[in-house]
């Protein structure tokens, strides 16, 4: 390009310019009204949005620990052991699991789940730590294969 002066050669943007505004404009392309086709709209709203999203993978893992740990307690809660209990057996008898795979068995595997809660009650009791109770008949979790159907 040859350029005249120098306020012109200023004012020449060329591709980048082209590219920089189709970027936000392909982030923008399923919002509605002017926000998707007016520049200083669509910049605007799409900052925003990487903003929200920015916040939500944060408060995504939160809220993941979260679910865990209530799975967790309330697989302990039902074999009538405390989540501070469970967890102090586990570590002393080197059975280091995540809260995620902790959750995981209290959910899709009961059995496997009551075995860890049994070898954690049997830790507490020998080791001294609070918070033991017998587990109830009410609380257990009843299969076809626990039923009697006579």
């Amino acid at each position: 390009m040859v350029f005249i002066s120098i306020p012109l050669m200023v004012r020449a943007r060329g591709p980048d310019e082209f590219w920089r505004k189709r970027r936000i404009f392909k982030l923008a392309a399923h919002y509605r009204s002017r926000t998707r086709n007016v520049y200083s709209f669509a910049i605007r709203s799409v900052h925003r949005a990487l903003a929200y999203a920015t916040k939500g993978r944060k408060l995504k893992k939160l809220d993941m620990a979260q679910l865990w740990t209530t799975r967790v307690e309330a697989g302990c809660q039902q074999y009538g052991v405390a989540l501070d209990t469970f967890k102090e057996g586990l570590a002393r008898s080197d059975i280091l699991l995540n809260k995620k795979m902790l959750s995981d068995l209290a959910i899709w595997e009961p059995r496997s789940f009551e075995a860890l809660v049994n070898i954690s009650r049997e830790r507490a009791a020998v080791e001294g730590l609070p918070d033991i109770k017998r587990r109830s008949a009410f609380n257990q979790v009843y299969g076809l294969s626990n039923l009697k159907l006579d």
